[in-house]
């Protein structure tokens, strides 16, 4: 797996064309002179009230979120264009001479043989189901769990492969906490989750009928029983935040003894990893009680478990009473999700989650200009001398400690639109015959090609996103920021538009992610990638203060009453959120090289960039995913990714004259000062 740290905010500030807007309807964006949707904002709410509800009430309250979707704004339509563009990308006849176009094509037509997953039914997963009938004890589920990366077993720990840490030029094999079914340990554990938590029991019984598993009702009481024991050993999402204490490298002896109760032989060698010498350990405090409870659950509620989750991870590839079952569960209860998407969109998303390169390839080839990755690459030069500028300028930093920040950011390395090595996908093999097959082939192609790898240096030209995905990202063990081709266009990136709108919008992302490498995470890791300290005690004990004040605003704030954002847990992308736009706001004075902005519709030049900034965040969400993301997210909802950040920056302040009695107002004093 690769380390990660985020993916960043999808932005983008100039106007977009919503389906259905009637003319002059408020949930339909109008270009004005700068490419602002000045129809979307609601000026009778004071911009030091609710800046975002000033840049975009008028949009949030006249639309309406597609049925298909449990959130939208403007990150969806630039995907729903994008996943439009794959669409045709996969229906084409496959040019003759290229493989890659075949298989494509031959998987996208195998997920829309609806009346042939429907007369296989089950069967794809019959296998996978008898084996776990066959098992005669926990060692043999041990062996099946390593089979979990290549087939649909579960697992209740998952094994990955990615960098290591301490030595990021190699791969390392990692395994993390697993088990649960429900998104996050909370559903199991708090109150205001039990509705939740008793329709998942039901969801259980329904999926262990239809696989036709014994018993379904009492294996589905002890199934989330055991889910329950699980959740109450494993660690919170922030806790599995820190880098120093997920990293705990044991060699296979080790893990047996530290581990007790969990058969790892059996399950290294299941996954094709049995001459692996080391395996880090992420959540190494609750492994021994996970394996406690494996050791002492029956064996009937082990296998009721295992058979449940091949279902539940196969149904999008079986015949409609599976996947409609999952849906009924995993779109609309949990995620509020009126209708399942059309076969097709599931079609492109399968097709890119097993060839996304593949694809991508000829995605950039149709969509993505060379000189647009020239622009962007000088845009990231920009906000680079702006991040520099700004460590120069630090209050609290050691000369010592900003030496060596500037050398990691000397060595960030950046990736602009597509990889400049597309992958091989020669040993894969795929066919129309069956979307169940091509998902196991998908997932045995992709984990085969990792354990094939493992001993060979680390491949830094790889990306762990596609070039059609609508996103970004920083990885820590690289050091490096990633902008896939679908995020760098219109209206996401315009190089003809006011430059305040491009710096508030993309000029945002860019010095998001670079902050990634600078957060309560990424901070932890030097410019080579590698996980070591590299700050006096000083410097990193008035970073951590400073991080705990910007913790105790998001905790402040309640979307529900009986949940608030987690600070603790969202702390990176706080911190790369408050640090990136202030970076661009840097970057956008620098680029006036002394002169006045002008003035464009009666606004500023700073006026404009952070309204610009505001409505990039312009999205809706439904309740139910809401509350999922407050849990399981990393990220903040976007109200406060707004205004929780922009009340910490003086700029803002002066832009739109904030006064104290503003219902966002902090002292100076009070205001946090990082990046």
């Amino acid at each position: 797996m690769k380390h990660v740290l985020s993916l960043a905010a999808l932005v983008a500030a100039l106007a977009f064309s919503q389906a259905g807007a009637a003319p002059g309807d408020p949930a339909k964006p109008v270009y004005g002179a700068w490419g602002f949707d000045a129809v979307g904002m609601n000026d009778a709410i004071q911009p030091g009230d609710d800046f975002f509800r000033y840049a975009n009430g008028g949009w949030y309250d006249h639309t309406a979120i597609p049925d298909d979707k449990s959130s939208y704004g403007v990150d969806y339509v630039i995907s729903d264009e994008a996943e439009a563009r794959v669409r045709g990308i996969l229906e084409a006849a496959p040019d003759a001479a290229n493989p890659d176009a075949r298989k494509m094509h031959a998987a996208f037509l195998a997920f829309m043989d609806a009346p042939r997953a429907h007369a296989l039914a089950a069967a794809p997963i019959g296998p996978d189901l008898d084996a776990i009938r066959a098992a005669k004890d926990r060692s043999d589920l041990a062996a099946l769990m390593g089979h979990a990366d290549s087939g649909f077993q579960p697992a209740i720990f998952r094994l990955g492969i990615g960098n290591d840490e301490k030595a990021p030029d190699r791969y390392a094999v990692e395994v993390v906490q697993g088990g649960l079914g429900l998104p996050d340990r909370d559903y199991y554990l708090t109150p205001a989750f039990a509705p939740k938590k008793a329709a998942y029991q039901a969801y259980v019984a329904q999926m262990l009928t239809l696989a036709g598993w014994d018993d379904p009702t009492a294996n589905a009481a002890a199934v989330v029983d055991l889910e329950t024991q699980i959740a109450q050993a494993s660690w919170t999402r922030a806790e599995r935040r820190d880098p120093d204490k997920t990293y705990n490298p044991m060699s296979p002896a080790e893990l047996a003894q530290a581990i007790p109760g969990f058969d790892w032989t059996a399950y290294l060698n299941g996954a094709s990893l049995g001459g692996v010498k080391r395996v880090i350990v992420r959540e190494n405090t609750a492994f021994p009680k996970i394996a406690a409870i494996f050791a002492g659950a029956p064996l009937p509620a082990l296998k009721a478990w295992a058979a449940f989750h091949v279902a539940d991870s196969a149904a999008p590839v079986l015949d409609d009473r599976f996947d409609q079952a999952r849906f009924a569960f995993r779109g609309q209860l949990l995620a509020g999700q009126k209708t399942e998407q059309l076969r097709w969109k599931r079609a492109v998303a399968f097709v890119n989650l097993g060839m996304g390169e593949a694809v991508g390839r000829v995605y950039v080839a149709r969509y993505f200009p060379p000189e647009a990755k020239a622009k962007i690459d000088a845009l990231v030069g920009e906000l680079r001398a702006a991040l520099g500028r700004r460590i120069d300028r630090l209050d609290w930093m050691s000369a010592e400690t900003k030496a060596k920040a500037h050398a990691k950011l000397a060595q960030l390395n950046v990736k602009i639109g597509y990889p400049a090595k597309w992958r091989d996908y020669a040993a894969l093999d795929v066919s129309e015959a069956s979307a169940a097959g091509d998902a196991r082939a998908f997932r045995a192609f992709e984990w085969n090609r990792q354990v094939k790898r493992l001993n060979d240096p680390v491949d830094r030209s790889e990306w762990a996103m596609t070039p059609q995905t609508v996103n970004a990202y920083y990885d820590a063990t690289q050091n490096e920021i990633v902008f896939p081709a679908a995020i760098l266009e219109p209206p996401y990136f315009d190089p003809a538009a006011d430059a305040a709108a491009n710096y508030g919008a993309i000029g945002a992302v860019i010095g998001h992610e670079m902050t990634h490498g600078f957060d309560d995470e990424g901070r932890k890791f030097d410019g080579s990638g590698m996980l070591t300290d590299w700050w006096t005690p000083a410097d990193a004990a008035r970073f951590v203060a400073a991080a705990k004040t910007l913790n105790t605003q998001f905790d402040s704030y309640t979307p529900f009453p009986d949940l608030h954002v987690k600070g603790d847990q969202t702390t990176g992308e706080n911190i790369a959120d408050l640090g990136g736009l202030l970076i661009a706001l840097d970057a956008y004075h620098a680029s006036l090289q002394g002169k006045p902005a002008p003035v464009i519709g009666g606004l500023t030049g700073d006026q404009r960039f952070f309204l610009a900034y505001a409505q990039s965040w312009r999205t809706k969400r439904r309740d139910d995913l809401m509350r999922q993301l407050l849990v399981s997210d990393v990220h903040s909802p976007e109200i406060y990714r707004v205004n929780g950040v922009v009340r910490n920056v003086d700029g803002w302040y002066d832009a739109f004259t904030v006064k104290p009695g503003a219902g966002l107002y902090l002292t100076p004093q009070e205001r946090v000062r990082i990046w």
